[in-house]
C-alpha cells in the first residue's frame, strides 16, 4: 500500500538561472571586465547563499562573452535575488535565461532582457 497520493520525484528537479553579457575586446573579454564580473559574482554569491534560494556556479569566458551560472529550487526566487547584481554590470547586449527544470529540449524556459 502507498502512502502518498502522487508519486513525487524524491528531489524537485533544479531550476537554473543562466545570464550572458557581450564583452568587448577579444574573445575572453578584457582584464578590467573581469575584475568586474568577479567582483559582481562574489556579491551575488553571498546574496544568493544568505537569501537561501540556490547557489551560483561559476562563470565561463568565451567567443566574446561572459555567462554566469545559478542553479536552485525556484529560478524565480533566484532571479529576484540575482537581478540587482546582474543588472549592475554594465555589459550589453545581455540576457537572463530562466530555467525550469532539468536541461530538456522541451524545458519550459524563460528569457529576460537586461
Amino acid at each position: 500500500m502507498q502512502d502518498a497520493l502522487f508519486d513525487l520525484p524524491a528531489t524537485p528537479p533544479e531550476q537554473a538561472v543562466i545570464a550572458r553579457f557581450q564583452l568587448g575586446g577579444e574573445d575572453l573579454g578584457e582584464p578590467d571586465q573581469w575584475s568586474l564580473v568577479f567582483e559582481a559574482e562574489r556579491s551575488i554569491e553571498a546574496t544568493v547563499a544568505a537569501a537561501g534560494v540556490g547557489e551560483v556556479d561559476g562563470n565561463e569566458f568565451g567567443g566574446g562573452e561572459v555567462v554566469i551560472f545559478a542553479y536552485g529550487p525556484d529560478a524565480d526566487a533566484l532571479y529576484r535575488v540575482m537581478e540587482p547584481g546582474l543588472r549592475a554590470l554594465p555589459f550589453r547586449p545581455a540576457h537572463v535565461v530562466l530555467r525550469y527544470g532539468e536541461p530538456d529540449d522541451d524545458v519550459m524556459s524563460k528569457r529576460i532582457v537586461l
